[in-house]
């Protein structure tokens, strides 16, 4: 089970990754934000593609769902983190990452 200790550790980890706060939450963000923690630290929301948005909602629904707004229509999409697994928070992670690197990096 996931928590936001291991979402902040896997996040941090990755290449070029800061920790801001974001209104109420900590985002995480290299050229842009690509992760937002709730303030109290039980949801995230992470930046996929409409497609990625799509698969992960179809695969982990008791873990994924679009933010229910204009946001969520561009992929935001809010999961809760006791009901992922490191392998698959760590996934969400590097996945929204790649939209957010500089460059040909994002591939």
């Amino acid at each position: 089970m996931a928590d936001d200790d291991m979402l902040r550790n896997l996040a941090l980890a990755l290449e070029g990754t800061s920790e801001a706060p974001h209104f109420d939450r900590a985002a995480f963000k290299v050229r842009r934000i690509y992760v937002t923690l709730a303030a109290d630290g039980l949801t995230v929301n992470f930046k996929f593609t409409p497609d990625e948005q799509q698969i992960k909602c179809e695969m982990l629904p008791n873990a994924f769902s679009p933010v229910p707004n204009a946001w969520g229509r561009q992929g935001w999409t809010t999961a809760i983190l006791s009901e992922l697994e490191e392998p698959d928070l760590r996934d969400a992670l590097e996945t929204a990452w790649r939209h957010a690197l500089p460059g040909k990096r994002r591939a």
